[in-house]
């Protein structure tokens, strides 16, 4: 059954403020035909991705526009040279991540991250490795993944890989592979299995790109 606007705003509401990282920022929430707004400040570019992470879970959002500002305390300004020098500590020290394959560059507290990786487990990596450090405001990732493993991607393999899943219902989603991308479209119930296939998709090996035009639709 379709959530209406206002109840779906409130579970938003009450799910951010049941998360311990966010319970005591003001973040606003609208909501409209199950696409979710996030919008108010937070004190750090981490409460930042954990307010959309933890909407994403929640039955009947079938999109997050994540529109939060970070508003970082004064004892947490860090100079970009600052910062800069605490990404590539930080990105040095993750050992799924090939720091030397990264360039960063920081401007006004944004990071902005720039290079070629081999697969999106690492992409994903060097993002998560500085969400917590002071001074971030945001994180504009350029990554492009080319796939070191020169594979024919196989729709098959795929399709397999999907149903292994138990949170997913393959018969419901369709596969295409356009030589390097793999397309994944069709209808999941929720926000979480759009994203829960893509991240299946992208572990598949020699791909390059993910074009996932999933739909949410609710039973």
């Amino acid at each position: 059954m379709k959530k209406s606007d206002t109840i779906l705003e409130k579970e938003v509401s009450e799910t951010i403020k049941w998360e311990p990282l966010l319970h005591s920022n003001d973040i606003d929430v609208k909501a409209h035909d199950g696409i979710v707004t996030l919008g108010g400040t937070v004190d750090n570019y981490a409460q930042k991705k954990e307010a959309a992470k933890a909407v994403k879970n929640i039955s009947g959002v079938k999109a997050v526009v994540d529109a939060i500002k970070v508003d970082l305390f004064f004892s947490a300004i860090r100079s970009d040279q600052e910062i800069t020098s605490s990404v590539a500590h930080a990105l040095q020290e993750n050992w799924a991540v090939p720091n030397h394959m990264i360039k960063v560059t920081v401007k006004d507290g944004w990071v902005t991250l720039d290079g070629i990786l081999h697969w999106d487990f690492q992409r994903k990596a060097a993002e998560s490795a500085i969400r917590y450090l002071e001074g971030v405001r945001g994180v504009i990732d350029n990554i492009k993944i080319e796939a070191e493993i020169k594979n024919e991607l196989q729709k098959e393999f795929v399709e397999k890989a999907l149903r292994r899943s138990w949170l997913l219902d393959i018969d419901n989603i369709r596969v295409r592979v356009d030589e390097k991308t793999i397309i994944l479209s069709g209808i999941v119930e929720s926000l979480f299995q759009k994203e829960e296939a893509e991240r299946i998709a992208w572990n598949t090996p020699g791909v390059c790109y993910v074009d996932n035009e999933l739909l949410v639709e609710l039973n």
